[in-house]
């Protein structure tokens, strides 16, 4: 049985490295709350969605969904395009989520871009317990998100001002992430691989159609192309 000692020195190696989402994740809480009010949605709706959807954009979008005909197959598919970059996160986090227990449950409804990456690249110290790092990581990262949607639903109720372009916010994130991650790493092919390959799906399908050929083109080069790069990663060392 897990000690209380343990929990505290896995929730207190994870909180560092969650700092910098706080500020991202409060942030654009705050403004997924004031949208959702500029929407006519009162507080509760922003918090509760947070709570129990947590999926950034695709919250943003559900909340135009909500002011439109009940059309469940489009709302379906529109999830999936959103969101389709979490069924490749899913599949490369089976082997670190093995053996946790049953917190896995709830690390794999928390699972997001900026927890994926923390869990993904950090190095965890020897005397942490890894199955709780990871899930002080996914459930941190969660409070700052309803932390902000609840102080931006609540704030946006009190103040009334020009929302325009806050839908933005989640679009600089991703930017952000992406340019985070290619200051870490020592090669870029794969990201260079998903560059090209969403530039080429963006041509050809459009702006609102990319996504989802562009995830399994970039799936299937990378399958293609791992035993090689990973050869000269190798040969690297």
């Amino acid at each position: 049985m897990i000690k209380r000692k343990d929990l505290w020195c896995a929730l207190r190696t994870a909180f560092p490295y969650t700092v910098p989402i706080f500020a991202g994740f409060v942030f654009l809480g705050i403004a997924y709350g004031i949208f959702m009010n500029s929407l006519g949605f009162k507080a509760i709706y922003p918090i509760m969605m947070s709570l129990t959807i947590f999926a950034g954009s695709m919250e943003f979008v559900a909340a135009n969904l909500l002011l439109v005909s009940f059309n469940p197959i489009n709302a379906l598919f529109l999830t999936l395009m959103v969101n389709a970059r979490h069924l490749f996160y899913g599949i490369s986090m089976l082997d670190k989520y093995r053996g946790i227990g049953k917190k896995k449950l709830y690390m794999i409804f928390g699972l997001c871009d900026e927890s994926f990456s923390i869990n993904c690249t950090v190095d965890i110290p020897k005397n942490v317990d890894r199955g709780w790092f990871m899930f002080f990581v996914t459930l941190l990262n969660h409070c700052y998100w309803v932390l902000g949607a609840a102080i931006g639903g609540i704030f946006g109720s009190l103040v009334q001002f020009n929302t325009e372009g806050l839908d933005f916010v989640m679009t600089a994130l991703f930017v952000v992430i992406f340019i985070e991650q290619w200051m870490k790493a020592k090669r870029h092919q794969s990201a260079l691989v998903g560059l090209g390959i969403s530039t080429v799906s963006l041509i050809i399908f459009g702006g609102n159609n990319f996504m989802i050929p562009a995830m399994f083109a970039i799936l299937g080069v990378l399958t293609l192309l791992r035993k090689p790069m990973e050869k000269v990663e190798v040969s690297a060392i």
